[in-house]
């Protein structure tokens, strides 16, 4: 017996001897049919009888592999990762670990690697599993190799086709919940909103918020929408209370440059990117903005008559100033719509001390582009930004008219400076000295209020269904006593001055011109301050707790908190103001140009069933230049300038609704001034000059792209409208060549348009373009609101 023992004995140590002879080879392809036997031999092998020497010739097998990673990658056997799927998942735990490790190493070190392992679902599934193991070393191995293969984009698609979010989501909800200690630090000094992470925490359990965060970070709105509800929501809310904690480090202005000697774990989460992923997960949140009952609104601003809102609109909107006062009772009342919001400020006399804990719950608002429809793309664009705190000028203001010389005066001097190139952040150093400048005389503005608080979110959400628009804004003005904010200006948009606090003291000048000013058009300031603003031609208004100031856009206006000789003493003041900014495509030019789209559209379904069909480029660029006539009118015809409330019509239409009926008679009479118009000769005039210049023709109608990229084209036949420069410029030289042609094909388009289009016929594509703008709005709120610490419901 003994004789058998030391037999096998004799043979086991020369098939290690045989196997190390073989291992100490500088060729790496002996170890491929060496690892597939000793791993096909070791997954046949029965769960209680371990085959010891297959286990020890695989580790052998994989440490060479690692070796060959780390010195000379080029040795490396790229056809061994097949026999992965099986080493993976196998049953021994320092295999397992080892075989995470090198596809881990091999992610990073080559991209051709990094897809061939992200294309292996059976390699990707089993990493996937392994961070489920009761052994830690074996988790946290399998946790690396995935924050590897997430390195590449083709990566992180790969774990998000296999649920690994869900995986790391549910796995870090799974840490014993304690007390968050973090700090910042940023070794590159770069902003704040870049500053890296560090936690006293456990390592392995930062290492899976940080692949969770990078996997959310890498969703379209449809996979974040695939993520369960609740799960979604337990993450977002441990999210947020990290992102709490951040904040207040930022605040405090103490990110450090290193790490050592502080028993901190560093890691690869920054500030933005635990901001972004809040922002994400909260772009499909219902609770946020409770809708208000559009009666309840339209009474509280409009008054309580049954002709409130119908008596503005025909007398007031957009045409001259109105006030409605506050009957009776209190701003604290439960049915009032800024109730919530007043109560929420905690506003005491006679200094408020408020101020400070509103900043501090503040973060910069980051601008997003008018036409910008697509959330994801613009969180890519600004991610570096995302998560500072407020920045001056873009969010706050703290300013002074001096008197007499109606100049502005900026508190924070070296914030305003054109020569720095860094946005200034605010710290707690700055928020306290908002206090100072408070009492030295400088109002408070802080703007993207409906970003930040769900209370002013939703009277602004609904005084946009209210003037069917696809969003309002809001900001609030703190004035101290005797003093005034801003010098005498003009708006590009309508306001609804809301008096919450205190009284003031508004001044209105007549229009100093008749036409309506577009957003973002720039006006001379100098025209508010003109000879024609004389004092009797001025309207004043003092507006007291409760009252409601609407101003039309373009009207030059001011307000103070001086002693008007009234029984009043003269005191402090805080107001919101909710701003009606009219978007290019929902003027009346714009709902032009959307008639123009779906009369367009019917010819060439038309044209599909043979009848009367339009062709050819005569055809085409004729209705591309009715497009630009549409806007040379609405440069001069005051009523294309106006706001459309298309939009507020509610469907099914009733045709005795006031509302709907004054909406039609716009139209209608719109439409019949693009028929009288003969504009050929001029509109053609423009393109040239423009064509010359190489400029673009439409860069203030981009938004058309919009309704005609999703037009589908007919076979043998391109109809989009050209409106892309390079397109016109193709297209118009034949054009211009037969311009007796071009204007009779013009003529005949426009009769044809402006004879056959019907108002009802454009309502569905109108109000479709509008949801369009109010989902990306409606996103880009909720990720700011739930990024502001009162933004979220607690449970």
């Amino acid at each position: 017996m003994e004789m058998e023992d030391q037999r096998d004995n004799s043979k086991k140590r020369t098939r290690q001897r045989k196997t190390s002879s073989l291992l100490s080879l500088n060729n790496t392809t002996t170890i491929f049919p060496l690892l597939l036997a000793a791993a096909t031999q070791l997954s046949n092998s029965h769960k209680n009888t371990p085959n010891n020497s297959s286990e020890i010739l695989v580790k052998k097998c994989l440490t060479k592999l690692h070796q060959s990673l780390l010195s000379n990658i080029q040795n490396f056997p790229t056809s061994v990762l097949s026999l992965f799927p099986i080493l993976v998942n196998s049953k021994c735990a320092g295999i397992a670990r080892r075989s995470a490790e090198i596809v881990g190493l091999a992610s990073l070190v080559s991209l051709d690697m990094n897809e061939l392992v992200a294309l292996d679902e059976g390699i990707v599934k089993g990493l996937i599993l392994m961070l489920g193991s009761e052994k830690r070393k074996v988790s946290v191995a399998a946790c690396n190799a995935l924050l590897d293969l997430s390195s590449t984009l083709i990566g992180r698609r790969s774990l998000l086709e296999f649920s690994a979010l869900e995986w790391f989501m549910f796995g870090f909800l799974q840490v014993p919940a304690s007390p968050i200690l973090v700090s910042l630090c940023d070794e590159d000094e770069r902003s704040v909103a870049c500053a890296r992470l560090a936690f006293k925490e456990d390592g392995h359990a930062v290492s899976i918020l940080h692949a969770a965060i990078t996997l959310i970070n890498t969703c379209n709105v449809e996979r974040l929408e695939k993520i369960p509800r609740k799960l979604s929501r337990k993450f977002l809310v441990s999210l947020k209370t990290l992102w709490e904690n951040v904040h207040n480090q930022m605040l405090l202005g103490n990110a450090w440059s290193s790490c050592r000697d502080r028993h901190l774990n560093l890691s690869n989460v920054t500030v933005n990117s635990l901001a972004e992923s809040i922002f994400r997960l909260s772009i499909n949140v219902s609770e946020f903005v409770i809708p208000l009952p559009s009666v309840l609104v339209d009474r509280k601003i409009f008054g309580w008559s049954d002709l409130g809102f119908e008596n503005f609109l025909l007398h007031h909107w957009e045409s001259s100033p109105s006030l409605v006062r506050r009957l009776s009772g209190s701003l604290s009342e439960e049915n009032d719509i800024l109730s919530s919001f007043a109560q929420s400020l905690n506003f005491k006399e006679p200094c408020p001390t408020f101020v400070a804990s509103v900043l501090q719950n503040s973060i910069s608002c980051v601008p997003i582009a008018s036409d910008e429809l697509n959330i994801i793309s613009f969180l890519e664009e600004v991610r570096s930004e995302l998560g500072c705190p407020i920045i001056y000028e873009q969010d706050i203001r703290v300013i002074r008219t001096e008197q007499p010389s109606k100049k502005e005066v900026h508190f924070f001097q070296k914030k305003v400076d054109p020569c720095c190139f860094k946005k200034p952040a605010f710290n707690n150093m700055d928020i306290m000295q908002c206090e100072e400048a408070f009492k030295e005389g400088y109002t408070i503005a802080l703007r993207g209020v409906e970003f930040r608080f769900a209370s002013i979110a939703t009277v602004a959400d609904a005084l946009a269904s209210l003037f069917g628009q696809p969003s309002v804004g809001a900001n609030i003005y703190l004035t101290p006593p005797n003093s005034q904010g801003l010098a005498c200006h003009c708006d590009d948009h309508c306001v609804f001055v809301c008096q919450l606090f205190g009284t003031k003291q508004w001044s209105i000048y007549p229009q100093p011109n008749l036409q309506l000013p577009r957003l973002y058009d720039r006006f001379d300031r100098e025209c508010c301050l003109g000879e024609q603003n004389s004092l009797a031609e001025c309207r004043k208004f003092l507006l007291r707790e409760g009252d409601i100031l609407y101003i039309p856009r373009g009207f030059p206006h001011e307000a103070c908190t001086h002693d008007d000789g009234s029984s009043d003493l003269a005191r402090f003041s805080l107001h919101v103001t909710f701003g009606v900014e009219v978007e290019p495509p929902f003027e009346w030019e714009g709902f032009a140009h959307v008639a123009l789209h779906c009369w367009y559209k019917t010819q060439k379904q038309l044209h599909g069933a043979s009848v009367e069909p339009l062709s050819g480029n005569l055809d085409l660029m004729s209705v591309t230049l009715l497009h630009l006539m549409i806007e040379l009118i609405g440069a001069s015809d005051s009523t294309l300038r106006k706001a459309s409330l298309v939009g507020a019509l509610v469907l099914p239409l009733e045709i005795d609704d006031w509302l709907y009926l004054n909406q039609k008679t716009t139209f209608n009479h719109i439409i019949d001034q693009i028929n009288k118009a003969s504009m050929f000769l001029e509109v053609f005039r423009s393109v040239e000059v423009v064509i010359e210049k190489n400029e673009d023709p439409f860069h203030r109608m981009r938004w058309l792209r919009l309704l005609y990229q999703e037009t589908e084209t007919i076979p043998e036949h391109d109809w989009n409208v050209p409106l892309a420069l390079g397109e016109f410029q193709n297209l118009f030289p034949s054009c211009a060549q037969h311009k007796d042609m071009t204007e009779a094909a013009f003529m005949q388009i426009k009769s044809k348009f402006c004879d056959e289009v019907l108002f009802e016929d454009v309502i569905d594509s109108y109000k479709l373009l509008l949801e369009k703008y109010k989902k990306a709005r409606k996103q880009y709120m909720n990720g700011m609101l739930s990024l502001h610490c009162n933004g979220f419901p607690s449970s």
